[in-house]
């Protein structure tokens, strides 16, 4: 809890960029370095968000000419005002708590610091400065490479994008040309449709099926401990009890929100926000 509570208590004052998992160096000079980002509201954070990065990782290793270095859950700021989400502290605990044992995901609290409500493609160029720009790249055999920075999301995310009015269009093909997505498919999106419009950059759309099921969202959740039924092995075990000790969620736990009006449209990869609501 304690590394939890100091990544929630940091200021963009005192902000470092978290790189102790990043990997500097692959063994290939055949492939480019990836870095997964999942950008949401994680209000709170599931397996099936962690499950994203896993599915992710096994995709690029069997399908593509990338090597994963890294990835980095970023939660949205406390300026996006939407039903059912906690302050930034809280969920970037919740998050902290839900890697703790993971190898090669981190958390970046940046996005979340900030006062005003910052555009997904506003956080993708932060990760590329602080990867390529600051760090100079990844290592390899035959020097040092840019690392390809990409959004990791589920399908509900491109299906906001293939909707008049939810994204600015500069945005999406900002984020699609240089950046790319890897989509998760997800329980009743229909991801041909969503990709319909977005034809001019498939070839930085990487769908990945969902070979075991699963449709955990942070909304049933939330909805879960309303009802007050238990929402054990649906998120890990110090989530569960961070969100009990916190009194977070229930009826009880209205105060711990940063308010109820619907702010401007983001997806979401668990079901509200680029990468989870």
């Amino acid at each position: 809890m304690a590394a939890a509570d100091a990544a929630s208590e940091m200021s963009l004052d005192d902000y470092t960029f978290p790189q102790s998992r990043l990997r500097r160096r692959i063994t290939s000079a055949t492939r480019t370095p990836l870095v997964f980002i999942a950008c949401g509201s994680f209000s709170p954070i599931t397996f099936l968000h962690l499950r994203m990065f896993e599915m992710a990782a096994d995709y690029a290793r069997f399908n593509t000419d990338f090597e994963v270095v890294g990835a980095y859950l970023s939660c949205v700021g406390d300026a996006y005002k939407k039903t059912g989400l906690v302050k930034a502290s809280h969920r970037i605990n919740m998050c902290a708590l839900a890697i703790a044992q993971s190898s090669w995901i981190s958390v970046d609290p940046w996005e979340a610091l900030h006062e005003e409500y910052l555009e997904t493609a506003k956080v993708l160029d932060h990760f590329h400065h602080e990867i390529n720009v600051v760090n100079g790249g990844v290592e390899t055999p035959v020097g040092k490479k840019q690392a390809r920075i990409c959004l990791l999301a589920g399908a509900d995310l491109i299906q906001t994008m293939s909707t008049p009015g939810v994204w600015a269009p500069k945005d999406i093909e900002y984020i699609l040309v240089n950046f790319g997505a890897f989509i998760v498919e997800r329980t009743g999106t229909d991801i041909d449709e969503a990709l319909s419009t977005l034809q001019p950059y498939k070839s930085n759309i990487h769908v990945i099926q969902q070979l075991v099921q699963n449709d955990i969202s942070s909304t049933k959740i939330r909805l879960f401990r309303r009802r007050d039924m238990s929402i054990r092995y649906l998120v890990p075990e110090p989530v569960v009890n961070y969100i009990e000790e916190h009194a977070l969620y229930d009826e009880d736990g209205a105060a711990s929100s940063t308010g109820s009006e619907k702010g401007k449209a983001r997806a979401e990869t668990g079901g509200e926000g680029s990468a989870g609501g």
